[in-house]
């Protein structure tokens, strides 16, 4: 017999009627009235797992609480079922499967046989019972794929093997041959045809013979690659008010580069960049120019120009912290973005130099007003102009600061994953702890390197993100010390199944400076380790070699690690086990004389805008007067 997988109903689909049975039973059946014929619909198979599948392609099961007005059409509804029953267990493998409807002991066969029976037996209890009607599905055996031959639609000749490779297809001999299996396989297989620049490949399932003596299935997949092209113009549609250039210097193909879904994706990523647009889609043209490449359209949608946010955290170490952003997005019409950020907290430690008991320390608040401008893609090119400005009052365990920086930078964005930055920075601040108060200026140069291939800025799947700074402040740039640093972070994420239910991620930072003596560097310039961003379960900035009165003055040089399994175990619900490693050192580079460690568990919530985030770690070398457990709230992953 030969039969199209892909004409078959695949699935159940979604219900939400599961959600009201909590409440007392959209499942019973409405009362007897004259008008209609009420009834309840079981379903009787020996394989229980199939009931979902049997209730999603059920008219009668969905339109159980809109009775028919006659035993007549109750009957034919139910006739009208039993063929939709049996494609959804031949979508499901089962192609021997047979079914019938049973109405007060009548039985309506395949073909309607019995349906007047049984429809005389539906109307002489209508408005006086609810009619019961049993569905008998015999699913028969599971079939499974046979042979699989894939050939090229116009020669018939097999197509090479490189494409079709068994983890492309995820298909084999003996797997059940279900449709939506046998359909994910030929998504997949166009999707490797068409990264290998073939933009109008179409893969069809010419044939699938079902064979009964063997039960198996033998599938026949024609594949039309079509023309191998490059990409062609870019156009850029719904700018209203932002410059065309600005968008198309995010845009990293030029006419001729080798076609590539993942360079499709790969825009629409970049263009998110910048904060002006809200929305993009990327459109491909339905035919080749006269060059043999494929025009594309880049779609936009523009955000509102102002936004205002605001957001809280909270860790039982830390302490509380709220803060509210004011963000202006396309000033002048050239994709420009202003921010002005506001920052304020209370340290939950006391400070080096208070003992209070009160309830209210003003020692303790900390604070930050930051404004942070962006020019993107100067004169349409691929350069950008950065400048910030901070205010800022920080107070830990070891000290207090309040400094004000400015600093200026030109960024170049090599392609969608990579950019260097470099600039100018002028920091002025006052930085005092228990070895006294240190007023200092610094002047400089620093660079920066990002390198990202991750999936998603919240919530990575997949990828690579690689963060490094560095700066040189030399006396002889006006600098009151001499101060070299410079500071790398690495992080990677693999996820393990297709869906990333199970992810591993992983982080290392290195820090390391030198130029002058630990104690004559500000302290906000020194390196330590510990916090919700660093090692979860010790105090913020409180990682780090200690001075004689046993506070931790900082370091010059710093290492931290982090390892996580983000588990979902549910669609909305995930929890990620975490081990944390890290401290600061007083060499210019780690010489891991000493780590602290830290264990912890953590719950996630999955929103539509990012994981909503609780930590609970536990350190493992506690100091006396540390606490034994630490918890952090927040939004996004913690790295």
């Amino acid at each position: 017999m030969i039969g199209l997988l892909t004409g078959a109903t695949l699935s159940a689909p979604a219900r939400a009627d599961w959600f009201f049975g909590l409440f007392g039973g959209s499942d019973a059946p409405p009362a007897p009235r004259p008008d209609a014929v009420s009834y309840s619909v079981e379903f009787v198979t020996p394989d229980d797992s199939l009931k979902d599948v049997l209730q999603g392609a059920s008219n009668l099961y969905r339109l159980r609480q809109d009775p028919p007005e006659s035993g007549e059409g109750l009957a034919r509804r139910a006739s009208a079922d039993l063929p939709r029953l049996v494609d959804a267990l031949w979508a499901q493998g089962y192609y021997d499967a047979s079914a019938r409807a049973i109405i007060d002991g009548h039985a309506i066969e395949m073909g309607g046989a019995g349906l007047d029976a049984a429809a005389r037996a539906a109307e002489s209890a209508r408005g006086r019972s609810v009619v019961t009607i049993r569905l008998e599905i015999h699913p028969g055996a599971l079939y499974h794929i046979g042979a699989i031959k894939i050939v090229d639609a116009q020669t018939g000749a097999p197509i090479d093997p490189e494409i079709a490779k068994p983890r492309v297809l995820k298909l084999a001999s003996g797997d059940p041959a279900r449709a939506n299996a046998v359909r994910d396989m030929q998504a997949r297989l166009a999707d490797a045809i068409r990264a290998t620049s073939h933009p109008f490949a179409k893969v069809d399932l010419a044939q699938a013979a079902v064979l009964h003596d063997s039960q198996t299935v033998d599938l026949l997949v024609k594949v039309d690659s079509g023309p191998k092209a490059g990409f062609g113009e870019v156009t850029i549609t719904g700018a209203r008010d932002l410059d065309p250039r600005v968008v198309r210097s995010f845009i990293y193909v030029e006419p001729g580069d080798p076609y590539s879904p993942e360079k499709i994706a790969a825009m629409r990523r970049s263009l998110a960049q910048i904060e002006a647009i809200g929305s993009t889609r990327i459109l491909e043209s339905d035919h080749l120019d006269r060059d043999g490449n494929l025009p594309i359209t880049a779609q936009i949608d523009e955000r509102k120009k102002y936004a205002v946010s605001a957001a809280a955290q909270y860790s039982s170490i830390d302490g509380p912290s709220a803060r509210a952003d004011w963000t202006a997005r396309n000033l002048f019409g050239g994709g420009e973005r202003l921010r002005l950020s506001g920052l304020v907290g209370y340290s939950q430690e006391t400070t080096y130099n208070s003992n209070t008991r009160d309830w209210f320390d003003p020692n303790r608040m900390i604070g930050r007003f930051n404004a942070n401008f962006i020019k993107p893609a100067l004169w349409g090119t691929r350069n950008d102009y950065l400048a910030d400005v901070t205010l800022a009052r920080e107070v830990t365990t070891s000290y207090q600061a309040e400094y004000f920086n400015v600093s200026q930078y030109i960024r170049h964005r090599f392609d969608e994953t990579f950019s260097a930055q470099g600039g100018w920075e002028v920091e002025r601040g006052t930085s005092q702890d228990s070895f006294g108060k240190t007023n200092y200026f610094l002047s400089g140069v620093s660079v920066g390197l990002r390198y990202d291939t991750t999936d998603n800025p919240l919530d990575p799947h997949r990828g690579v993100r690689v963060l490094a700074t560095g700066g040189a402040y030399p006396r002889f740039f006006g600098s009151s010390i001499n101060l070299f640093q410079g500071k790398a972070q690495a992080s990677t994420y693999y996820s393990i199944d297709e869906d990333s239910r199970y992810i591993i991620a992983g982080r290392i930072g290195l820090g390391a400076g030198g130029g002058a003596d630990i104690l004559d560097i500000p302290d906000t310039r020194r390196f330590f380790a510990g916090g919700g961003g660093s090692v979860r379960g010790y105090a913020y900035r409180s990682l780090a070699p200690l001075g004689a009165n046993g506070q931790p003055i900082g370091g010059q040089s710093l290492f931290e690690a982090s390892m996580e399994a983000r588990i979902k175990v549910t669609d909305d619900i995930g929890i990620v086990p975490f081990v944390d490693a890290g401290d600061a050192y007083a060499t210019s580079f780690p010489d891991f004389t000493q780590m602290r460690y830290a264990v912890g568990l953590g719950l996630r919530y999955y929103t539509g805008f990012g994981p909503f985030r609780v930590d609970v770690a536990f350190p493992l070398q506690r100091q006396s007067g540390e606490p034994s457990m630490a918890f952090y709230v927040g939004i996004g992953q913690a790295y």
